[in-house]
C-alpha cells in the first residue's frame, strides 16, 4: 500500500500544472455569454436606435442635400461616412451606460468577480461583446446607402472589421468614462462636448482639407477620422497604402484605451 501511495505521489509530481493564462479563453467566454443572454432581451430597442439613427444621417443629409444643392455623389460620400457614426453611437455609449449601470446600481461586476474572474478579464469581456455588436451594426448604412445607389465593392467585406477595431476603442473609451465619472449625468457632458465633434469634424459629411488648419490637424487626430477614411476607401475600391497608416492609428487608440480602462475601473472595483 504504501508503495502504490508513493508511485502515486510521485506521478502527481511530475504531472505538469495547468498554465492559467493572463486571459483566460474560459472566462473571457463566461462573462460574454452572459451578454449574449442578456442581450436577447433587448435586441430589438438596442438594435433600432443603433440603425435608425444613423440611418436618418443618411437619408437626411445624403438625399436631402443631393437633391437642394445638386451633388451627384452625396450618397456615395455620406453613406460610407455615416458607417463610423453607427459605429460611435453603438460602442461608446453602451461603453459608458452599461458599464456604470451594472457596476454601481446592479452590482453584476461585484457578482462575476466572485467567479474566477479577475477584472482585467471582465473589462476586455465586456469591450469585445461591445465592438463585435458595433460592427454588425456599421454595417446598416452602408446597406441603405447602397440601396440608394451605392456600387458594392469587395473591400466593403471588411468594414465590419474596421468596425469591431474602431468599437473597440471607443467601448474601452466608454468603460473609462464611467469609471471617472461620479453621476450618470456627468455623461451629458462627454457626449456634448467630445464625441458629437468628434463625429462633426471626421470627414463623416464633409472633407476635412476644406477646413480651417487648426480643425484639420485636430481632426486628423481623431480616431473616427481614421476610421472614415478606411471604410471608405474600403467600400469605393480606393484602397491603399495609406490604409495602413488609418489602421495602425486605430489599433494604437483600441489599445491605449483598452488599457487605461482596465486600470481605471479595475481600481474603482478592487479597492
Amino acid at each position: 500500500m504504501s508503495v502504490q501511495l508513493a508511485v502515486a505521489d510521485s506521478a502527481t509530481i511530475r504531472a505538469p500544472a495547468r498554465r492559467v493564462h493572463r486571459l483566460e479563453p474560459a472566462a473571457l467566454a463566461g462573462v460574454m455569454s452572459r451578454d449574449v443572454v442578456m442581450f436577447g432581451r433587448y435586441w430589438k430597442a438596442t438594435t433600432f436606435s443603433s440603425v435608425m439613427q444613423p440611418t436618418i444621417y443618411l437619408l437626411a443629409f445624403g438625399l436631402g442635400l443631393r437633391a437642394t444643392v445638386r451633388l451627384p455623389h452625396y450618397v456615395e460620400y455620406v453613406g460610407t461616412g455615416v458607417v463610423a457614426t453607427a459605429i460611435l453611437f453603438s460602442s461608446a455609449f453602451p461603453g459608458m451606460f452599461n458599464t456604470f449601470v451594472r457596476w454601481q446600481f446592479q452590482r453584476t461586476y461585484d457578482a462575476m468577480l466572485a467567479a474566477p474572474v479577475d477584472t482585467e478579464e471582465l473589462i476586455t469581456a465586456e469591450v469585445l461583446w461591445i465592438s463585435l455588436r458595433a460592427g454588425a451594426y456599421g454595417m446598416a448604412p452602408l446597406l441603405v446607402a447602397i440601396a440608394f445607389g451605392l456600387e458594392p465593392e469587395w473591400g466593403m467585406l471588411l468594414v465590419p472589421f474596421i468596425g469591431v477595431l474602431t468599437g473597440f476603442g471607443f467601448a474601452a473609451f466608454g468603460v473609462l468614462i464611467a469609471a471617472v465619472a461620479k453621476t450618470i449625468d456627468n455623461f451629458n457632458y462627454v457626449t456634448s462636448a467630445v464625441l458629437t465633434p468628434m463625429f462633426l469634424v471626421a470627414g463623416t459629411f464633409f472633407p476635412v482639407h476644406n477646413l480651417p488648419v487648426g480643425v484639420r490637424t485636430v481632426a486628423l487626430g481623431n480616431p473616427l477620422y481614421h476610421c472614415v477614411q478606411l471604410v471608405r476607401d474600403c467600400s469605393l475600391g480606393h484602397i491603399g497604402a495609406a490604409d495602413l497608416g488609418h489602421t495602425g492609428v486605430l489599433l494604437a487608440f483600441a489599445l491605449l484605451m483598452w488599457r487605461l480602462a482596465v486600470w481605471r475601473l479595475g481600481k474603482r472595483l478592487i479597492d
